[in-house]
């Protein structure tokens, strides 16, 4: 079959037969460093911002947009980013964290208190101790989280997180909210609960936050409608209990398309949906989008290490792992994988993508469409820039890798 062609962009493409990131050849480049090696295109988060800052403008949505650091706390990330504008402008961005090590991590990277805002589930008082020195901005997703807050910061202004049972994700697992209650959020049959905890301990109620799910993609937009029409329900009650809300935190998710086929999320369609329903409330909007962000700004490249035939099914072994490639394992998100030589090269066989962590269960990719390719080729695993770095660990004393960062060529 042909091979996919979804994934160019300025930026990203064939430059005289090979791949190629903001102008360097990619092939050369693993050859050069080795894997596990990350390639970050350092102009691509602040393009994906503008397109969803400018969505939201045509929409006239009061907005504010926290980008969710655990997707990339990397400091020449976050450096461009913060670099966008004032946060609390309308060029500017703040940050969704969700411990109080990103709080740090935030406040150490430029960021002011008041750009900061925390949402975490199962809060300590450890935790506590960290959050409540700063005056950041607070969600708790639990009437116990209330209760401690309220006993050590009685009159302080919260939001709450609220389940809104209903959720949208790229898989089932990636739904945080539905018929199933899930560790996120007050459920609709505790809100009178969280109401009272917060009126015992005078708590100022200021933002209603939940959060759908990770990854959906444009044909799951009547899903995520669904769950913001459940958040309001809950909104109006917190606004009939006496609580002057300011803000309905709508979360991130946004996902990015990983195969040719998918579906992306139309971003005037997906504004024009929550300024409609906003629109009673005169709320101001915030989101937190990480993956959105990030996915498309950076690629793995990897070996090939082995090509070996195994009981009918050809596997694909590469030099990189789930430590440093969880996407997967973790989350069951597709990823595309393409050859740095001749990368437009028809696709010829099925196979599985593996990795070279000692378990069964490390692989990329299952009955996937792969050009014939030859043990010492070098390919790129996409969407890589968000959640894989970040999340990458030393299991079986494997390498986490390395990364380069390039800036777009002028012109």
């Amino acid at each position: 079959m042909p091979a996919p062609t979804w994934w160019r962009r300025p930026g990203l493409d064939v430059v005289d037969g090979r791949l190629a990131l903001n102008g360097r050849d990619l092939d050369a480049l693993l050859r050069e460093r080795g894997a596990p090696l990350f390639v970050y295109d350092l102009a691509r988060p602040g393009e994906n911002v503008r397109a969803l800052q400018a969505a939201l403008q045509r929409a006239g949505l009061p907005h504010v947009i926290r980008f969710a650091l655990k997707s990339c706390p990397d400091p020449r990330i976050l450096a461009g980013l913060l670099a966008l504008g004032e946060p609390g402008t309308p060029d500017g961005i703040g940050i969704d964290a969700c411990s109080p090590g990103e709080v740090l991590h935030a406040l150490a990277n430029g960021w002011a208190p008041g750009a900061i805002s925390f949402t975490g589930t199962n809060v300590s008082e450890r935790d506590l101790d960290v959050l409540l020195a700063h005056p950041i901005r607070i969600n708790l997703d639990a009437v116990s989280q209330l209760e401690r807050v309220g006993r050590r910061a009685p009159g302080r202004a919260v939001g709450i997180r609220v389940n809104p049972g209903a959720g949208a994700g790229y898989t089932d697992h990636l739904a945080y909210a539905g018929e199933r209650p899930t560790k996120f959020g007050v459920t609709p049959d505790r809100l009178d609960d969280a109401i009272a905890a917060a009126r015992r301990h005078g708590l100022a109620v200021d933002t209603l936050h939940f959060h759908a799910g990770s990854g959906w993609l444009g044909d799951q937009l009547g899903e995520f409608e669904a769950a913001l029409a459940g958040a309001l329900v809950m909104l109006e009650r917190l606004l009939d209990a006496g609580f002057a809300l300011r803000e309905v935190n709508v979360g991130g998710g946004l996902g990015r398309v990983a195969r040719q086929g998918e579906v992306p999320v139309d971003l005037d369609a997906y504004a024009s949906t929550i300024a409609a329903q906003l629109a009673p409330f005169g709320v101001t909007a915030a989101f937190e989008p990480g993956d959105f962000v990030m996915k498309d700004a950076g690629v793995l490249l990897a070996e090939v290490v082995a090509v070996e035939r195994r009981g009918g099914t050809v596997f694909v072994g590469l030099d990189v792992g789930w430590n440093v490639n969880c996407a997967y394992f973790i989350y069951g998100y597709a990823q595309e994988v393409v050859p740095l030589q001749s990368p437009m090269r028809e696709r010829t066989q099925l196979v599985t993508i593996a990795g070279h962590i000692n378990e069964a269960g490390d692989v990329f990719a299952e009955d996937y469409p792969m050009p014939d390719v030859a043990e010492g080729e070098g390919v790129a695993i996409l969407n890589a820039g968000g959640y894989l770095q970040a999340m990458s660990m030393t299991h079986c004393l494997r390498p986490t890798g390395s990364a380069v960062y390039l800036d777009r060529p002028a012109g």
